[in-house]
C-alpha cells in the first residue's frame, strides 16, 4: 500500500507540471513580443504590453488575432494602418508610410519562421518594405498567406513553391515588379491567387492553366503583356480578374464555371468567341476598352445568370439580331462606342424599364448620339486589308534585318581595319540629334507622348465637328465684339461668351488671361493634346484663337477657347430648381452621376498623358436638351497653372502629372454628396458637410439632410449604395478612394437597382388598380 501512495502522488505531481493544452508556450510568447518591436509596436498589438495573461485567450478584433492549438500559435492576423500612399517605391523607407530604414525585413521574416506551426498570417497595412526573404519557405504549415497593402518589392521567391499546403495567396498592394511566378503550379492546393495593384510584367505563365483547383485568379493592375493562354481547363475557376494590364491576344477559351469575368483595358483583339454565348454561370463580363471586333455572339444577351454585359469601347462592327433574346436576369448593358449596325433589338430598347443600356457612338438607326453609317462600315473595309498589312509588315521586318546585317557587316569592317573604329561606331551608333529651332522648354518625351493612344480616343474623336484655328475677327463678329449682352459667366479662369458663327452654329467662347507669357509654340502643342479628348460626355473643343497673330517665336498675352454650346444650364442650377416638372429625381440625378464619371475614366485612362485635376464641380456638369450631361472645365491645367510650370521647367509631361487622380475622386464625392443633400446645405461649406456625413446612419438623420426631391423618389438600396460611396470618395485619406472604374461601377449598380424598385413599384401600383 505504501507504494501505490508514492505512486498516486507521484502521478498527481506529473500532472500538475503539464501544461495546459490551451496555453502558449513561453517560447512563442517571446516570439510574439519580438515580432511586436520588429514591427516598430503598432497600436494593434498594444494589448501584449503588460499582459501577464495567455495572449491565446486574447479576444479577436478587426486588427488583430491570435489563435492557437496545442500550445502553438496557428493564425495570427495583424491589420495596421499604414496604407500604402506613394505610386512609386524604390526600395528605401519612406517616413510615414513604411516602417523606419532601421527595420530588417530578413530578421523579422526570421523571427517569423520560428512559428513553424502557423496555417494562416495576414500582414496587412504594416508598413512592411524589402524584397521577401526567400526563407518564407519555412513556413511550411503555411495555409494561407496575405501580405498586402506593403512595400514588398523585387520578386516573389521560387522557393515558396516548397509550400505544398497554401491554398490562398495574397500579395495585392504591393510593389512586385519581376515576372509573375512560373512555378505557381507546382502549388497542388492554390485556390486563391491574388496579386493586383503590383508592378508585375511580362507574360502571362501558362502554368496557371494547369493549376486546376484554381477559384480565383486576380491580377488586375500590373503591367503584364503578351497571351492569355487557354484556360478552359481550369474548371473550378469562378473568377478572372485581368483589367488593366497590357494583353494583347486574341480571347482564349475559359471554363464553364466562371461567374465574373474583368478584362477591361487591355489590347484584346479579334472577335469575341462565339463560346462564351454558353458560359451558363456567367453574371459579369467586362470586356470594354480593348479592340475587339467582329459582331458579338447573340447568345452572350441570353445567358441565363447574366446581369452585367460591359463591350463599350472595342471595334465591334455588323449588325444585332432584330429578334435578339435577353436574358431575365440582364439588368446592365453597355454597347457605346463601336461600330455596329441597323435597328437595337427590342429587349436593348434604352427606354426599357427593365435594365440599364447604353448605346451612344454607334451607327444605329433611329437612335440619338450615333455616327453616320459610313463611319462604321469603315471597320469592314479595314478587316479586309489586314492581310495586306500583315504582308507589308512582314517585307519590313524582312528589309530591316537585311539593313541590320549589312549594318553590322559595315561595323565589323571599319573595326578590323581599326581606322577610327571607337569614334565611327559610337557615333553612328548613338546619334546626337539637336534641332537648331527646338523649343527648350518642352521635352523630347512630351512630344513623344502628347498623343491620343486608346482605341477610346479613336472611336470619341469620329463624327464630331473637326477641330481648326479660329481668327480673331470670327470670334469678335460671333460675340459682337465681345458685348456684355454675350457674356454668360465670369469664372476663376476666364470669361465666357456665348457666339453665333457664320455658319448659324452658336458656341461658347472662353478667354484665357496668360498672367505669364508662354511661347505661342507652347500653347499649340498644348492645344493639339486638348483638342484630342473627345467623348459623348465631354463638352466638345471645336477650336481656339491665340490673340494678336502673333508668331511661333512669340509670346501669348490671351488665349480664347471655341467650346460646343450646351442650352440648358448647369447641374447646380437645376439641383436647385423647384418648378414641378423639372425637378431632377434620383433617377434622373444618378443618369448625370454616371456620364461625368464616363468622362472622367475617360480623362484618367483614355489619354496620354492622362488629365487629373479637371475642375469637378456642379457648374462645370452642363445639361443639353436631352438632359444629357457634359462636363465642362476639363484639362485646363494643361493650358493654365501647369503650363507656367513647364515653361520654368521645360518637362510638360512630368508636370502634367503632378497632379493624382485620387484629387479627382475627393472632389467628386462632393457632387455626389450635392446630389444628396441639394445647393442649400452644400453651400454651407465643406467643414459643415462633412459634420453632417454621419446623419446619413441613421432614417432620421437622412429625412434632416437628404433632399426631399430624392428621398420621395429613390429605394433606400440604391440611396445606400450612393451614400457608401460618396463616403469612399471623401476619405481623407487618398488611397483609401475608389478608382474612377469602381465609382462608375458602384453608379451603374445604384441605377440598375432604382430601376427595379421602380418597376416593381409600378407593378404593385398597377396590380392594386
Amino acid at each position: 500500500m505504501g507504494c501505490l501512495k508514492i505512486f498516486v502522488i507521484v502521478v498527481f505531481m506529473w500532472a500538475l507540471l503539464i501544461p495546459n493544452t490551451h496555453q502558449l508556450g513561453s517560447y512563442e510568447t517571446q516570439i510574439l513580443l519580438q515580432l511586436r518591436r520588429h514591427l516598430e509596436y503598432p497600436v494593434q498589438l498594444d494589448v501584449l504590453e503588460n499582459y501577464n495573461g495567455d495572449f491565446c485567450s486574447l479576444g479577436s478584433t478587426l486588427n488583430m488575432s491570435i489563435i492557437c492549438e496545442n500550445n502553438s500559435v496557428t493564425e495570427l492576423k495583424i491589420k495596421g494602418d499604414k496604407l500604402v500612399k506613394v505610386n512609386e517605391f524604390h526600395g528605401v523607407a519612406v517616413p510615414n508610410n513604411t516602417l523606419s530604414e532601421r527595420f530588417s525585413i530578413d530578421s523579422f521574416v526570421t523571427t517569423l519562421t520560428r512559428l513553424s506551426s502557423l496555417k494562416v498570417l495576414t500582414l496587412v497595412s504594416l508598413g512592411i518594405w524589402g524584397p521577401l526573404p526567400v526563407k518564407i519557405h519555412r513556413l511550411s504549415s503555411l495555409e494561407v498567406l496575405d501580405m498586402s497593402s506593403n512595400f514588398l518589392f523585387g520578386k516573389v521567391p521560387s522557393e515558396m513553391s516548397t509550400m505544398v499546403k497554401l491554398h490562398t495567396l495574397t500579395f495585392d498592394g504591393n510593389f512586385f515588379n519581376e515576372s509573375l511566378p512560373e512555378w505557381l503550379d507546382l502549388l497542388p492546393n492554390i485556390t486563391i491567387l491574388s496579386m493586383k495593384n503590383n508592378r508585375l510584367k511580362g507574360k502571362f505563365p501558362h502554368s496557371i492553366s494547369k493549376i486546376t483547383g484554381l477559384t480565383d485568379i486576380i491580377l488586375s493592375h500590373n503591367a503584364l503583356s503578351g497571351e492569355l493562354p487557354d484556360l478552359s481547363a481550369l474548371s473550378n475557376l469562378h473568377l478572372l480578374d485581368l483589367r488593366e494590364n497590357h494583353l494583347d491576344s486574341e480571347l482564349p477559351l475559359l471554363p464553364q464555371g466562371l461567374t465574373t469575368i474583368l478584362l477591361s483595358s487591355n489590347a484584346f483583339s479579334g472577335e469575341v468567341p462565339e463560346e462564351f454565348g454558353k458560359l451558363n454561370l456567367l453574371q459579369h463580363l467586362d470586356l470594354s476598352n480593348n479592340a475587339l471586333t467582329g459582331t458579338p455572339p447573340a447568345d452572350l444577351f441570353s445567358l441565363p445568370s447574366i446581369s452585367y454585359l460591359n463591350l463599350a469601347f472595342n471595334v465591334l462592327s455588323g449588325s444585332l439580331p432584330e429578334h435578339l433574346n435577353c436574358g431575365s436576369e440582364l439588368g446592365f448593358v453597355d454597347i457605346s462606342d463601336n461600330r455596329l449596325l441597323g435597328m437595337l433589338p427590342s429587349c436593348l430598347n434604352a427606354s426599357s424599364d427593365k435594365r440599364i443600356v447604353k448605346v451612344s457612338g454607334n451607327c444605329l438607326l433611329d437612335i440619338q448620339y450615333q455616327h453616320s453609317e459610313s463611319y462604321c462600315k469603315q471597320a469592314s473595309l479595314a478587316k479586309k486589308q489586314t492581310t495586306g498589312k500583315e504582308i507589308a509588315i512582314l517585307v519590313g521586318v524582312v528589309g530591316g534585318t537585311v539593313i541590320l546585317v549589312v549594318f553590322l557587316a559595315v561595323v565589323l569592317l571599319i573595326f578590323c581595319r581599326r581606322q577610327h573604329a571607337r569614334h565611327d561606331v559610337d557615333r553612328y551608333m548613338f546619334p546626337k540629334v539637336v534641332q537648331d529651332n527646338a523649343q527648350p522648354n518642352i521635352s523630347a518625351e512630351l512630344l513623344a507622348n502628347a498623343r491620343i493612344t486608346s482605341q477610346t480616343a479613336a472611336l470619341g474623336s469620329q463624327g464630331a465637328p473637326s477641330y481648326r484655328v479660329f481668327s480673331m475677327e470670327e470670334l469678335e463678329e460671333a460675340t459682337e465684339i465681345f458685348d456684355k449682352s454675350a457674356l454668360l459667366g465670369e469664372g476663376s479662369i476666364g470669361k465666357i461668351y456665348k457666339g453665333k458663327l457664320e455658319n448659324g452654329t452658336y458656341v461658347a467662347v472662353r478667354e484665357l488671361t496668360v498672367h505669364r507669357r508662354c511661347t505661342s509654340w507652347n500653347f499649340k502643342l498644348r492645344m493639339d493634346l486638348l483638342s484630342k479628348f473627345r467623348h459623348p460626355h465631354l463638352v466638345s473643343l471645336l477650336g481656339h484663337c491665340i490673340d494678336d497673330g502673333v508668331q511661333d517665336d512669340s509670346t501669348v498675352h490671351r488665349l480664347f477657347l471655341v467650346y460646343e454650346f450646351i442650352p440648358c444650364g448647369n447641374f447646380r442650377a437645376r439641383l436647385s430648381e423647384t418648378t414641378p416638372g423639372k425637378v431632377l429625381n434620383w433617377s434622373d440625378r444618378l443618369a448625370v452621376l454616371i456620364g461625368v464619371a464616363k468622362a472622367v475614366h475617360f480623362l484618367h485612362t483614355g489619354v496620354i498623358p492622362p488629365s487629373f485635376c479637371n475642375s469637378l464641380k456642379t457648374d462645370s456638369i452642363l445639361l443639353d436638351e436631352h438632359q444629357i450631361a457634359k462636363l465642362s472645365d476639363y484639362g485646363m491645367s494643361i493650358l493654365t497653372e501647369e503650363s507656367e510650370k513647364v515653361e520654368a521647367k521645360g518637362d510638360g509631361h512630368n508636370a502634367w502629372n503632378t497632379r493624382k487622380k485620387e484629387d479627382d475622386v475627393y472632389n467628386f464625392g462632393f457632387i455626389l454628396l450635392e446630389s444628396l443633400v441639394g445647393p442649400f446645405f452644400s453651400g454651407k461649406g465643406e467643414t459643415f458637410l462633412l459634420n453632417e456625413m454621419t446623419s446619413f446612419g441613421s432614417q432620421d438623420g437622412r429625412r434632416k439632410i437628404v433632399d426631399p426631391a430624392v428621398l420621395t423618389t429613390s429605394s433606400q438600396e440604391s440611396l445606400s449604395i450612393v451614400i457608401s460611396l460618396t463616403n469612399k470618395c471623401i476619405s481623407p485619406e487618398s488611397q483609401s478612394r475608389p478608382s474612377f472604374e469602381d465609382v462608375l461601377w458602384n453608379l451603374q449598380y445604384a441605377a440598375q437597382v432604382q430601376a427595379t424598385a421602380d418597376t416593381d413599384q409600378r407593378s404593385d401600383a398597377t396590380s392594386l388598380s
